[in-house]
């Protein structure tokens, strides 16, 4: 029932958003270094590799330049277009068409690099490669405001390895044991809401089983409840 409802909204979805995505890629064509589309290699179904789509947003070779594949707040190598497109998440749309071609799923556990799927306990990898990626999903909700996460350490592929890929994984690990029809509807509307409300909490009142984050994450993440401490982590202080 879902891949027939992932067919369904993607279908709807590229035609009624046509009128919007034919000028970014006019835009795109015209600005920055010519760049419409970005592919890149992501984890998918099974562990199988799949060519995942984004509008391009950064320079051609930055996976090789700074910080790699972690993006962080302010990054130089985004765009100037690019930046409104990484905010309003507009650039993630031509990922409909992974969706319309079975790759993905509209809500899944978002797909990730190898080198950042390799960063997932084991046991979330187990796990998160059962089902579709997709476009949106629990982790990808809580963590919208991720880029924003690596201010003020020196290390982000230290705060990326060491402290969110271990709870994202926990919480794509959720999403796994309970994904259900309901939960699906669900997740596309919290989806939206957070688009318009960015610092809402309301997903942590939807979902009250969430895996709780670490000290270290949760007074970051957006929207997380300050009367609701976080899990100890068992991780040390980064200085």
């Amino acid at each position: 029932m879902q891949r027939f409802l992932d067919l369904i909204f993607s279908s709807l979805a590229l035609l009624v958003l046509a009128p919007l995505l034919v000028p970014i890629m006019v835009v795109l064509r015209l600005t920055g270094e010519g760049e419409v589309f970005f592919r890149q290699n992501r984890v998918g179904l099974g562990g199988r590799p799949f060519g995942l789509l984004k509008f391009a947003t950064m320079l051609k070779d930055s996976p090789n330049i700074g910080t790699g594949t972690v993006t962080v707040a302010h990054d130089p190598r985004v765009l100037p277009v690019g930046r409104f497109l990484r905010k309003t998440k507009l650039n993630e749309l031509p990922q409909l068409i992974n969706i319309w071609r079975g790759e993905m799923s509209v809500i899944g556990p978002r797909p990730q690099t190898q080198r950042c799927f390799d960063a997932f306990p084991e046991e979330a990898q187990a796990d998160i490669v059962r089902v579709p990626p997709g476009l949106s999903g629990i982790g990808s909700i809580i963590f919208r405001g991720e880029e924003e996460l690596y201010e003020g350490f020196d290390d982000p592929d230290w705060v990326y390895d060491t402290l969110i890929m271990p709870y994202k994984g926990e919480l794509e690990r959720w999403y796994v044991r309970n994904r259900t029809l309901r939960n699906y509807f669900l997740l596309i509307a919290l989806t939206a809401w957070v688009v318009m409300f960015p610092s809402s909490g309301l997903v942590w009142r939807v979902f009250s089983d969430l895996p709780q984050p670490p000290a270290e994450l949760a007074a970051h993440l957006p929207g997380y409840p300050s009367t609701q401490p976080g899990s100890q982590s068992t991780h040390g202080s980064h200085e």
